[in-house]
C-alpha cells in the first residue's frame, strides 16, 4: 500500500509537536484543538467535547456500515529526562507512553482515507482523553459515544517496546488485564512501644496481611489462572516509641479472566475481615473495581491478523501472543462494542525504553506501518461495491 512519504513526514512533525506540549487526562485542550483543526483541514466532520476533551471525526463515503478507530491523547505526570529536540516543554508532564504517536498515526490515517476514499461506509476517528487511569473511554461512552456514532466494530492499538519495530501482536481473546484497586484500614489499639501487650498492633497485622495476600495467586487459585495482587502503600504511625492505633494499606489487583477477578475480590475480603482478628485488630476493606479485562472479539481479532499479514508480511505478525498484566481502558470500548486491540512493536536497532520511563520517546519509524495497517483495515472492513 502506497502512503505518500510527504504525509508520513508531516505526521512525524505532528507527533513531535504533541510530544513537546503534553497534557494530562481531561486537560487535553490544546491537543484537542490541534486534532480538531487537522481533521477539519482534511474535510472531516468534527464533534468535540465528548468525554470532556474528546474529539470524534466522521468520514462518510457511500452507504455501507460504520467502524471506529481509537487513539488516546493524554500524557503522564512524569518529568522527562531525555533530551530530544522535541523534549516536553511542560515541567512534570511528558508523553512517556506513546500516545503522541497513536494520535499522529490516526491523524495520518484520517488524512489518507479522506484523500483516497477507497471504502464504502463510515469511519469514526475517536480521539480519547484520559486513558492513564482516569477512564476516559468510560466517560465517552457515558456521554453517548455509541449512540451518537453507531459502529459495527471499534479498533485500537498501542505501541509496544519489546517487539521489533513494525511488527504486530494480537490475540483472539485477552490482551491486557483488568485493574482494580483496594484500600485496607486496620484499626487496633495504640500504646507505648515498650509495652505492646497493652495494645493491639495494626502494623503487625498489616505485615501478616501483606504476606497472606500473596498466597491467593499461589495457593487459592489454579496455576492456570492469572492474577497479580500488589500492595503498593503501607502507612502507619507518627512516632518511633508509639504503636499506632491504625494502619492503611493500598494496592492493585490485575486479572486476565472475569471469573478469576470476582474470585480474587472475594478472597481479599475474607482475608481482611478474618486474619487481623487474630491480633485483636479490625480490618475494613474498600474495593474499587476499575478497568475490565481488555478482551478481543475473536472474529475481529482474526480480521486484524489477516490485514496485518497482507500489509506487513506473515513473519511480522504474532498471533496468540502472551497477554500483559498491565491494563488499558480500551477494555470499556470492547465491552460495549465488538472489536480488537493490537500491539505495534517499536524496537529499532536498539531496544526501546519501556513505557512510563522518563527517557521514553516514540519511534517515528512505525508511523508508516501503523497508518498502512489502519487504512487497509478500513478498506477491508468497508469494501467498495463491485
Amino acid at each position: 500500500m502506497m502512503i505518500a512519504p510527504s504525509l508520513i513526514e508531516r505526521a512525524k512533525l505532528w507527533r513531535r509537536a504533541l510530544h513537546a506540549a503534553p497534557e494530562l487526562g481531561f486537560q487535553e485542550v490544546r491537543t484537542a484543538d490541534k486534532v480538531a483543526g487537522l481533521l477539519q483541514e482534511f474535510g472531516i466532520d468534527v464533534h468535540r467535547g465528548l468525554g470532556g476533551t474528546g474529539v470524534v471525526g466522521t468520514l462518510r463515503h457511500g452507504q455501507g456500515p460504520s467502524i471506529g478507530i481509537r487513539a488516546d491523547m493524554d500524557a503522564l505526570p512524569i518529568q522527562e529526562l531525555g533530551t530530544p529536540a522535541h523534549r516536553s516543554a511542560h515541567p512534570g508532564c511528558m508523553h512517556a507512553c506513546g500516545h503522541d504517536g497513536h494520535t499522529a498515526i490516526l491523524l495520518a490515517t484520517a488524512c489518507q482515507l479522506a484523500r483516497t476514499r477507497r471504502f464504502n461506509g463510515t469511519v469514526h476517528f475517536v480521539f480519547q482523553p484520559a486513558e492513564e487511569g482516569l477512564g476516559g473511554a468510560r466517560r465517552m461512552i457515558d456521554d453517548g459515544l455509541f449512540q451518537l456514532f453507531p459502529m459495527e466494530a471499534i479498533y485500537g492499538l498501542h505501541n509496544w517496546p519489546g517487539l521489533p519495530a513494525g511488527t504486530v501482536a494480537i490475540n483472539p481473546g485477552s490482551m491486557m488485564a483488568s485493574m482494580d484497586t483496594f484500600e485496607i484500614r486496620l484499626v487496633g489499639q495504640g500504646c507505648h512501644a515498650a509495652m505492646p501487650e497493652r495494645g493491639a498492633d495494626p502494623i503487625l497485622a498489616g505485615a501478616e496481611l501483606v504476606v497472606a495476600l500473596q498466597s491467593i495467586p499461589a495457593r487459592r487459585l489454579s496455576p492456570l489462572d492469572s492474577a497479580v495482587i500488589s500492595v503498593t502503600q503501607f502507612n502507619a504511625g507518627e512516632a518511633v516509641n508509639v504503636i499506632a492505633n491504625t494502619a492503611q494499606l493500598k494496592g492493585t489487583v490485575r486479572c486476565l479472566q472475569p471469573l478469576v477477578r470476582e474470585r480474587v475480590q472475594t478472597l481479599i475480603r475474607e482475608f481482611v475481615e478474618q486474619l487481623p482478628n487474630v491480633f485483636g485488630v479490625r480490618g475494613e476493606l474498600c474495593y474499587e473495581p476499575g478497568y475490565p479485562v481488555t478482551e478481543n472479539h475473536p472474529k475481529h481479532a482474526d480480521l486484524v491478523r489477516q490485514v496485518a499479514i497482507d500489509v506487513l508480511g506473515e513473519q511480522q505478525v504474532a498471533w496468540g501472543c502472551r497477554p500483559s498484566m498491565a491494563s488499558e481502558d480500551f477494555a470499556y470500548l470492547l465491552d460495549a462494542c465488538p472489536g480488537a486491540y493490537l500491539w505495534l512493536g517499536v524496537d529499532g536497532e536498539a531496544p526501546s525504553q519501556v513505557l512510563h520511563n522518563p527517557y521514553y520517546d516514540f519511534n517515528d519509524q512505525v508511523i508508516q506501518p501503523g497508518v498502512a495497517l489502519w487504512v487497509a483495515l478500513v478498506e477491508r472492513s468497508l469494501p467498495m461495491a463491485d
